[in-house]
């Protein structure tokens, strides 16, 4: 399956940043029947695990484009396409097109194995009641999903968050398989993530996963992140801000955070860029490493292509802020950037986030 880059995410005056699959909203713009929660809505009822010669559907929906895929047992894409992402509610036509294309090229001894499908979407998602309930990007709001993709393909289907996904696979399928305490931090045009705590997925109240990327660190002359404040890890750390500082410092246009690891060997301004996104990285994560001891955080997303470039000087950057709690380990993820699609694939495959 091929390598997805970072997606440039569609955003709107006030809207927030795509972080890594998932969109951040101030509390004013959620729905009030969310607003006061006390805790999570009740998860949707899981699903059995299905048996090993079924095949199942999976989507991912981003800012800009919507990837799906049919896959088998051992993760084999049998069809796969994606689509440009259109504004608003439209979106879930698109989505139910590219389904059923996907199905249509299948033969008919393949389209009788698809057992079940799952959809992951960015924003705010409640999947006890099968509602899209927010999506700043996207532009989305109290979206009724229900059964509409069951009724359309003819087979159940699931929806979940997306970064809850991603993450979940890496933790379990990925990277982080055989660990109880793990942090996933999915870095592309922003950054979010997901924490595992004594062999559990870690969800806010509201059903949402990690905002990494809207920790302040740089509250003293930082720049202004689009969520209201001033300073995020996302303004410093992110695959488009890394971009972004490198035409700042050297007055060069690049095309994107990619480019510059690869000049950091003979190239100080790059060298100085990346190492300042390190830096707000870290102070960012640390505050987790304390209060959460995790064993290992895996990087997934369109950066984690920097491999060794990224996580080993973000380990010693880590290893340098920490004196009461060891540093975690700093691997790469097993899924990369496809995190959110072969998420999707292994969460309709199980039928739970467990």
């Amino acid at each position: 399956m091929p390598r997805m880059g970072i997606e440039q995410p569609r955003t709107s005056p006030g809207s927030g940043p795509r972080t890594g699959g998932t969109d951040c909203a101030h509390r004013d713009d959620l729905p009030a029947a969310r607003q006061g929660s006390t805790g999570r809505p009740s998860a949707a009822p899981a699903a059995a695990a299905l048996p090993d010669d079924a095949l199942v559907l999976g989507m991912d929906v981003g800012g800009t484009t919507i990837k799906g895929s049919v896959t088998d047992a051992g993760g084999t894409a049998l069809t796969m396409g994606a689509v440009a992402t259109p504004s608003g509610p439209a979106a879930f036509d698109a989505m139910g097109e590219l389904g059923e294309r996907l199905l249509a090229e299948l033969p008919e001894s393949g389209r009788r194995r698809v057992r079940r499908a799952a959809v992951v979407l960015p924003g705010i998602v409640d999947t006890a009641r099968s509602i899209a309930v927010f999506s700043s990007n996207v532009g989305w709001r109290d979206v009724p999903v229900g059964d509409r993709f069951t009724h359309r393909w003819g087979v159940p289907t699931l929806i979940e968050h997306d970064v809850a996904v991603a993450g979940w696979a890496e933790w379990r399928y990925g990277a982080g398989q055989g660990y109880d305490n793990v942090c996933v931090v999915i870095l592309g045009t922003g950054v979010s993530g997901t924490l595992s705590v004594g062999g559990k997925l870690v969800r806010s109240g509201y059903g949402q996963v990690g905002e990494y990327g809207h920790i302040p660190v740089r509250r003293v002359g930082g720049l202004p992140c689009p969520c209201g404040n001033t300073g995020c890890v996302e303004t410093v750390a992110s695959g488009a801000a890394i971009a972004r500082a490198y035409t700042r410092r050297t007055g060069r246009e690049i095309d994107g955070a990619a480019e510059v690891f690869a000049l950091v060997p003979g190239d100080p301004d790059a060298a100085a860029v990346v190492e300042d996104a390190v830096d707000a990285l870290a102070d960012g994560l640390v505050g987790i490493v304390h209060a959460a001891c995790p064993e290992l955080i895996v990087l997934g997303g369109g950066l984690a292509g920097a491999g060794a470039a990224l996580t080993d000087p973000l380990h010693r950057a880590l290893a340098a802020r920490l004196r009461l709690v060891p540093a975690p380990r700093v691997v790469l993820g097993r899924f990369g950037a496809r995190a959110g699609l072969a998420g999707a694939a292994l969460f309709a495959r199980r039928g739970a986030l467990t």
